[in-house]
């Protein structure tokens, strides 16, 4: 009875240790699928980052355009303003003109 009960407790022993040693199994695949979830979690920040980078330079040309073409217009306003003040002087002249004339053809 003593070989039987040591069996039996030997048999116990077994079941527990292989219930222990599937319960660790399982926690490291556990373990193992978070750590890849993680993994790939900062994968994708490091892509995300890199696109923000990439659209951050493309925004930063935009700006650099539109700074450019500000430039362009400043120059071309101030080139129409000395064309409309010739044209002024150019209409007030003629019509000088036009008085004077009618006053010689009276």
């Amino acid at each position: 009875m003593a070989a039987g009960g040591a069996a039996e407790a030997q048999a116990r022993f077994g079941h527990s240790v292989k219930g222990l040693l599937t319960e660790k199994v399982t926690s490291c695949g556990t373990d193992v699928i978070a750590l890849t979830k993680q993994v790939l979690k900062g994968s994708r920040s490091a892509e995300l980052l890199g696109q923000a980078a990439r659209n951050m330079v493309m925004q930063e040309d935009a700006i650099l355009h539109s700074e450019d073409s500000l430039r362009k217009m400043a120059i071309i306003t101030t080139h129409l303003q000395y064309q409309q003040e010739a044209i002024q002087k150019n209409v007030e002249q003629s019509s000088n003109l036009r008085d004077q004339l009618s006053h010689l053809l009276k």
